[in-house]
């Protein structure tokens, strides 16, 4: 299990990384009144960092004997159900991409 520190370093990088992407293109090719993808995409890494966040407070709470297992269990399977799934999207999103490489002009 990573450390509080290298959590809180991952977690300060992503967030560099999502206000650098999509700041002046995130509606541009949407459809009206739709959500474009780059926002779509900013919103469920979001979900997912928070998702750690709160695991992490849960961690540190137990620690100092504020929190129960239970509660803390149940924090990090929360957690590790978004990140397994942000990660199947994305792995379905570059096989996507690989396939449109693929297609003949």
């Amino acid at each position: 299990m990573a450390s509080p520190s290298v959590a809180a370093n991952a977690y300060a990088s992503l967030a560099r990384v999502l206000d650098n992407t999509g700041a002046g293109s995130a509606g541009k090719g949407s459809e009206a009144g739709g959500q474009s993808f780059a926002s779509l995409l900013k919103d469920a890494v979001g979900s997912v960092m928070e998702s750690g966040r709160k695991s992490d407070a849960q961690t540190v709470a137990m620690a100092s004997g504020k929190a129960n297992v239970m509660d803390v269990v149940t924090a990090v399977a929360d957690t590790d159900v978004a990140v397994s799934t942000l990660v199947s999207v994305r792995d379905r999103v570059i096989a996507a991409y690989e396939d449109i490489m693929k297609m003949p002009i």
